[in-house]
């Protein structure tokens, strides 16, 4: 070891030394006091590697190193102050992008939580009788007459609605599934693992491409719970295929007295055809179709926040809510405010088409959504980011989130190149700043999507440009 290094580890600074100094100085944000001590002694265990491994070269004096230290410290500290979760703008064209947060919440949902969270509320009182109450009656009402169903219940997503229903009507039993609707979702989720989870036996009939009526009768015996149908929401199955209709399935239910289950996935109260979209099946088809229970998720194609639906027979959704796993599913105030805020929309099909982001952004009209595109580049143009250049495009649109598979929805884009940067380095630039923005590359530019962007958020993508621009 040369001299220089012995001289930098015996003036590192010590841990009481450091703290009078952070104390002194007042730099620092609050933080428990041990916390800092440790914080304290992390950092001068790091300057002592750095020190022993030669990589670094400042003044050895004690005063320089510990205020090496000490600024080393208090962006420790300022770390745990940055929070993580923050708001970014999605210029990906994917509306319901799951690593995004998927469905973004109507200004009436915000305001519904705002309100229940900042003071108390009647989670589970009864203002009527004066006593308790049943926090799934604010939003029962709603989702009864809005489907059909005769009770309904939520959970906090859609494969906790699944388990419980399974674990409810099936455990230890046979659930018959078509092997073509045997699932898997994003983050490994698969139909056939929350089957054993839920202690249901599975029992796969048909092929990949086609089942019939016939393969399902031929597996109903005296250990069948349920016939289930799952709805393949993020994945298309073409060409020679066949598939059992949900009617048909019902009848043969009834026949044996076996009960139907339809896990629908994304969810759908709106005729998404009207709007040149594929057809999805609707919830409230589905009820009207007979099937007992109904499963789908709140926070895709309803628009809602993270949640698991269940509707169905009264006397199913009975069992389901007197079964123990339930209040480990069960969703908070803050959830039903905005699922109750959600719902309410649809009361007004046109109005929920307006007004839930989701919908509004996948049914835009491609001029509607060109006609913005030119707004913003325009607001672009006359901001100047340095060393950019701007073009539109025609390009096409996600559904995203499991939802709408396959479904190519046109729309514009702004496509951005920098003279200064590679486009994944200013795809990253993006992502750095303090308010995000989330764009996708291709073909040497990046892509700024306009159906998932708003008005609000125009200037957030100018300025996000200016300065990554820059350089700052």
């Amino acid at each position: 070891m040369d001299d220089l290094k012995r001289t930098m580890l015996a003036n590192l600074p010590g841990i009481d030394t450091l703290l009078l100094k952070l104390d002194k100085e007042g730099r620092m944000k609050p933080a428990p006091r041990e916390l800092v001590k440790s914080f304290c002694r992390e950092a001068v265990e790091e300057l002592r590697r750095h020190i022993l491994a030669g990589s670094l070269t400042v003044d050895p004096a004690p005063e320089s190193l510990a205020e090496l230290t000490a600024v080393a410290v208090a962006q420790k500290i300022a770390d745990l102050h940055r929070l993580r979760l923050r708001k970014v703008v999605n210029a990906t064209g994917v509306v319901l992008h799951t690593n995004l947060g998927r469905a973004p919440l109507c200004r009436e949902a915000v305001a519904r939580v705002r309100l229940v969270s900042e003071g108390y509320s009647n989670l589970e009182y009864d203002l009527e009788r004066g006593n308790r109450g049943l926090r799934y009656d604010h939003v029962h009402r709603l989702l009864c007459a809005l489907t059909g169903a005769e009770d309904a219940l939520v959970v906090n997503n859609n494969a906790a609605a699944v388990l419980l229903v399974l674990d409810t009507l099936a455990r230890g039993r046979e659930v018959v599934v078509s092997r073509g609707e045997l699932v898997e979702i994003g983050g490994e989720f698969r139909v056939p693992d929350v089957m054993a989870k839920s202690g249901a036996r599975l029992r796969e009939v048909g092929t990949t491409n086609r089942t019939r009526l016939a393969d399902y009768e031929g597996a109903i015996g005296p250990e069948t719970a349920l016939l289930m149908k799952v709805h393949t929401s993020n994945y298309r199955i073409v060409g020679f295929t066949e598939e059992v209709a949900l009617g048909d399935l019902v009848r043969l239910g009834r026949r044996h007295a076996v009960s139907v289950m339809v896990d629908l996935g994304s969810g759908c109260l709106i005729d998404l055809g009207r709007y040149g979209l594929a057809k999805e099946p609707l919830v409230q088809e589905v009820v009207a179709a007979g099937a007992d229970v109904v499963t789908f998720s709140g926070d895709k194609l309803l628009g809602g926040p993270q949640a698991g639906v269940i509707l169905g027979r009264a006397e199913i959704l009975a069992r389901v809510k007197k079964n123990s796993l339930n209040r480990a599913l069960r969703i908070d105030k803050m959830t039903l405010a905005a699922l109750e805020g959600t719902l309410v929309h649809y009361l007004d099909p046109e109005g929920a088409v307006r007004d839930l982001r989701v919908l509004r952004s996948l049914t835009e009209a491609p001029e509607e959504v060109a006609k913005r595109a030119r707004r913003l580049l325009r607001i672009l143009r006359r901001a100047k980011p340095e060393g950019m250049t701007m073009v539109l495009r025609k390009d096409f649109s996600m559904a995203g989130g499991g939802s709408l598979p396959g479904e190519a929805i046109p729309t514009t884009v702004i496509a951005v190149r920098s003279l200064k940067m590679t486009p994944a380095r200013l795809a990253e630039a993006l992502r750095r700043l303090e308010t995000p923005v989330i764009v996708r590359v291709a073909d040497e530019h990046i892509i700024i999507d306009l159906r998932t962007l708003v008005e609000d958020e125009y200037a957030l993508v100018r300025d996000a440009l200016v300065e990554a621009g820059s350089g700052r």
